[in-house]
């Protein structure tokens, strides 16, 4: 398999989903938060091919199925529009047809079919959504007061101390393609899709089949290799559209600079799912686990999925304690069978465990590591030449306080 290096590619930190050509996106308070931006849009200036991907928790909200429907119905969406504060998840019948009118509306306003038209929400659970100040804000906010990349990042964020977006350009058939994206999660957020949402854009020309493919490649290794608490979300989606304004030749999986596009989106996953790990809920430190030689990708994956998931190691992590036990233990229980006896574990650049035994390290330096914001665990099983790398944040007394008194 080909490989693109990052310097290959050109990394925006300050770039969105408003970087490729022919988007652009606004936001505006609507009435639903105090104070805060709550509603956002994306607009492409032609249908683009979209796909998505949703959460596998069995209460899926209203504006999933909506949303999915649309997407089915012509592989195209030329929309999307975020609400922050109320889910709509939980809302039986009500909440379905509110997702549907906030869909109409949407697309009415920009006279466009409703199929064209994406819809998502994020907040509060089996609360119905205000709809008199949403169908006002789904009219008023394609004004150009409302208009600006900024204001889109930040109205779809809920308990988020930041906002995250970044754009990767590089180059397919001698033209420029740019890809961008913005997402918004700080909590319930576990593998397998989390309360995250997540907006990619791209002006690659590229058909339904091999967008989709590529989208659910890149989040196997990127969306659903975070956790902050172990909790799936009810509305976690993540869509991707390609209005293909960069001229390139068809993107399919045979082209020969197919390598580049997938690569390109996963850089674009992989940093908006770290921002969002580092951004967990009273978090104070991004963690990364890397296991290698591992037998296959999936047991890899496992293994990473359940040392990040651990609150036993979390908390140590938050308390800068070199406990390497509880990330030994953490793999015995991810139900990957392994060999003990091959067992390497470093915190970073300090190994504490060698053959499966430890050895001895110094527990000062180990600890001035640990007071890192960025630490990473590196897990070596000798067994194999597969990897695979999770994201997670420590575990901080703030995370209670936050989701103590999340609804009042």
């Amino acid at each position: 398999m080909q490989v693109v290096k990052d310097e290959e590619l050109m990394i925006d930190t300050k770039g969105g989903v408003t970087s490729p050509k022919g988007f652009q996106a606004g936001g505006m308070f609507c009435g639903i938060r105090k104070k805060k931006l709550d509603l956002g849009y994306i607009y492409s200036s032609v249908p683009a091919t979209a796909a998505g991907v949703y959460t596998l928790n069995q209460f899926r909200a209203a504006p999933l199925l909506v949303t999915k429907e649309s997407i089915e119905q012509d592989k195209k969406l030329q929309a999307i529009l975020v609400n922050s504060g109320i889910a709509n998840a939980c809302t039986g019948e009500a909440g379905l047809q509110d997702a549907y009118e906030m869909r109409n509306v949407f697309a009415e306003a920009l006279k466009l079919s409703p199929h064209y038209v994406g819809v998502a929400s994020t907040g509060v659970i089996g609360v119905a959504l205000p709809m008199d100040r949403i169908v006002e804000g789904a009219n008023d906010i394609v004004k150009p007061d409302h208009l600006g990349v900024e204001k889109f990042q930040e109205a779809i964020l809920t308990t988020d101390t930041c906002v995250k977006h970044i754009s990767v350009e590089c180059e397919i058939d001698g033209n420029k393609v740019v890809i961008g994206g913005a997402a918004k999660g700080s909590g319930m957020i576990h593998p397998n899709m989390a309360t995250m949402l997540g907006f990619v854009t791209t002006d690659a020309k590229i058909d339904y089949k091999n967008l989709d493919f590529a989208l659910r490649n890149v989040t196997n290794n990127t969306f659903n290799m975070i956790t902050v608490d172990g909790d799936t979300s009810t509305n976690d989606m993540v869509l991707v559209l390609a209005n293909g304004e960069a001229e390139n030749n068809p993107l399919t999986v045979n082209h020969p600079q197919w390598h580049v596009f997938q690569q390109a989106l996963n850089k674009v996953c992989s940093e908006l799912a770290k921002k969002i790990a580092r951004d967990g809920e009273g978090a104070t430190k991004l963690i990364e686990v890397i296991v290698k030689n591992a037998p296959t990708k999936q047991s890899a994956q496992i293994i990473g999925k359940s040392i990040i998931s651990s609150n036993l190691v979390k908390a140590a992590m938050y308390g800068a304690d070199a406990n390497w036990g509880r990330i030994v233990s953490a793999i015995g229980n991810s139900g990957v069978k392994i060999n003990p006896s091959s067992l390497k574990v470093s915190l970073g650049p300090i190994e504490v465990v060698s053959k499966g035994l430890p050895i001895p390290f110094s527990e000062e330096e180990a600890k001035l590591y640990l007071l890192q914001e960025d630490i990473s665990i590196i897990v070596n099983l000798g067994i194999g030449e597969e990897k695979a790398t999770a994201w997670g944040c420590d575990l901080t007394y703030d995370y209670v306080k936050i989701n103590a008194s999340y609804r009042t």
